[in-house]
């Protein structure tokens, strides 16, 4: 016999259960539809992680990976794949299984586009999707305009997070997370949390860094070149990239950057931090950029992707243009004097703008409106 099918149920596929941005919401839309009375479920292709998420197969393309995933989608009405090799893996699994499937584009379409061959392939794979949504609205004009899909198939959901878990922090809770993480409790501290891995070029933000902490070493504590009073440098997350990284931030910053690898919960991180600095080559709506917001923390951003629906230049945050490869630092250094500057009105305007669009309960309501439209 085979697997009773609820077809009020939805299943989410995540690539891994690392605690990533489009894993994290993903978990979250799961929990919150449940909350809802609606039936959900949540798995991963393979990898391993932080989060409790059950894990399909050896690889994420793997055929063991695939069988399985088409026997989970068996027993459900609706498959979301959130992201990334999600797309491959519910394009090849779920051909003529019955079961359809949205997909949720979370970065910038034209990464995955630059020839014709992968926006060949990358446009068959779109068009078995029933439904497509993007974080971005800028990101479904892309999607239409580079892939030629029919419009009434793709719509903007943005990227959400529970507001209740980011609140702006008082002076005690700064005090107990930068003593919880090794900082001086009057320092400036500038955050960097994500993968450290190239995409994310965490070397420009060190090295951004290191020239800020040199010029308030130069300039004392006056004038326009002076740097921050006592800069500390948090990064937060792990990768492939970090020893080399902090063999770098010895040498540029000796002693002013801390490394916490994984954590649980990034409550932590934001609300320690003055700053929340992205420096990434290729974004999405990054989730780290909607927590700071939320709690009230403005960021100094790279100009990519669609970092700009959450960094409204020079009112919840600061844009630097640093260019291609390594980047310019200086670029970035300016963006987080901007900030530093006026960290508090950005902060609060960063907090009004993110409640305002990526509460999660706002988020769920256009997902289950959407999902109402694929059973109909």
């Amino acid at each position: 016999m085979g697997t009773p099918t609820d077809r009020r149920a939805v299943l989410h596929v995540v690539t891994d259960p690392r605690r990533r941005g489009s894993q994290a919401f993903a978990h979250d839309l799961d929990v919150a539809l449940r909350e809802r009375g609606r039936a959900s479920s949540i798995v991963a292709l393979a990898g391993t992680g932080e989060m409790p998420i059950p894990i399909l197969g050896p690889g994420r393309l793997h055929p063991r990976t695939l069988r399985a995933l088409r026997r989970r989608a068996g027993g459900v009405g609706l498959v979301i794949a959130h992201g990334s090799t999600t797309l491959d893996a519910c394009g090849i699994a779920l051909a003529g299984a019955g079961t359809p499937f949205v997909y949720v584009n979370i970065g910038d379409p034209r990464h995955w586009a630059k020839d014709a061959l992968r926006r060949a392939r990358v446009g068959m794979m779109l068009r078995r999707a029933t439904a497509i949504a993007s974080v971005s609205p800028m990101g479904r004009e892309i999607l239409l305009d580079t892939h030629r899909l029919a419009p009434e198939r793709v719509r903007s959901i943005p990227n959400g997070r529970r507001p209740e878990r980011f609140l702006p922090p008082d002076e005690s809770d700064r005090g107990k997370a930068r003593a919880e993480l090794g900082l001086p409790a009057e320092a400036t501290v500038l955050a960097v949390v994500g993968a450290l891995a190239g995409e994310k070029r965490v070397a420009l933000a060190i090295e951004a860094f290191a020239l800020l902490a040199d010029s308030g070493s130069d300039s004392g504590t006056g004038g326009a070149g002076a740097g921050p009073a006592d800069p500390w440098l948090l990064v937060a997350g792990e990768g492939p990239e970090r020893a080399a990284l902090e063999a770098l931030a010895e040498r540029r910053a000796p002693g002013r950057v801390v490394f916490t690898g994984n954590l649980a919960d990034p409550g932590p991180v934001y609300r320690a931090a003055d700053v929340l600095v992205l420096s990434s080559t290729s974004e999405g709506v990054p989730g780290v950029l909607v927590e700071a917001g939320m709690c009230a923390i403005p960021a100094a951003a790279t100009d990519v992707g669609f970092v700009r629906d959450v960094v409204v230049d020079g009112v919840t945050g600061a844009l630097a243009d640093v260019g291609p490869g390594a980047g310019d630092p200086r670029a970035l250094v300016a963006a987080i004097r901007r900030v530093l500057a006026d960290r508090g009105s950005m902060g609060r305007a960063a907090r009004a703008r993110c409640l305002e669009r990526h509460a999660m309960d706002t988020v769920v309501d256009a997902w289950i409106a959407l999902l109402d439209e694929q059973r109909r």
